[in-house]
């Protein structure tokens, strides 16, 4: 497969999980609004599942095709770890980028038609925050901590499920919910990254405070990604001949 068709499905992969993920935080988490006792919100709990929804049907519809990172700590972690050339980083990275941006861009113009949306609040379109944006109040050192520890464990979980040895077919299984458990412990920290493009795209239109916090939220989970990758490489990986070591992981 080409470097063009493997980029285009990651920006499909990374659009969608995007706009699965926020848009269920925008648009769904506390519908009807204003209402504490409403039965319909889907709250943290449906939110951390979208999140996780997002990425096992897209590691299934084109985690064959591109190897399924959609999110630029991925592609540095498997890198790390020499499942994927360094020289197709860059191309990938771009590729996740846009495909938040866009994801976000279009979660925005559908937020807007609602008259009461207003980009206000510690995290207005679902952006990640640390201090006065950390949904829980947390300070920058824990959520720098949360998000290298997350990431690492998210790593660990994805080159594991991906590893020849593993049961096969079940990666994209096992990744989608490691994911759904990091939304589950830290969305009150962070309102969860572990995925630069994630925060990167509504931050863009969620104003220059927002953005301002996004140098966090590449920082950590790259750093967490790197350690996982050169740790499961050293203590885990089975040997592999130069040529498979090129090669590009898929999720299944």
């Amino acid at each position: 497969m080409t470097l063009i068709k493997r980029s285009v499905a990651e920006f499909i992969g990374t659009f969608w999980l995007v706009f699965g993920g926020c848009g269920s935080a925008v648009l769904a988490a506390g519908f009807p609004a204003d209402d504490p006792a409403n039965p319909l919100g889907i709250g943290l709990v449906g939110v951390s599942l979208a999140f996780g929804l997002t990425v096992v049907t897209m590691a299934y519809a084109v985690g064959h095709i591109s190897g399924g990172h959609f999110n630029p700590a991925v592609s540095f972690g498997l890198w790390a770890a020499k499942r994927f050339p360094g020289s197709e980083l860059l191309y990938y990275i771009i590729a996740q980028v846009l495909g938040a941006i866009a994801a976000a861009g279009i979660l925005y113009l559908i937020a807007t038609g609602n008259p009461n949306f207003a980009l206000t609040g510690s995290n207005p379109l679902a952006t990640n925050g640390f201090g006065a944006h950390s949904p829980g109040g947390y300070n920058l050192l824990s959520c720098l901590i949360a998000e290298v520890l997350l990431t690492f464990a998210f790593l660990i979980v994805i080159l594991g499920a991906t590893d020849p040895r593993a049961p096969q077919g079940f990666g994209g299984l096992a990744i989608g919910l490691a994911l759904t458990l990091i939304h589950l412990i830290s969305i009150p920290v962070t309102n969860t990254s572990v995925n630069p493009a994630r925060s990167t795209g509504p931050a863009i239109f969620a104003g220059p405070e927002l953005f301002g916090q996004v140098w966090l939220f590449w920082l950590a989970p790259i750093l967490g990604a790197v350690l996982a990758g050169f740790f499961y490489a050293q203590f885990f990986e089975q040997p592999r001949l130069p040529a498979e070591a090129q090669l590009t992981p898929e999720i299944q």
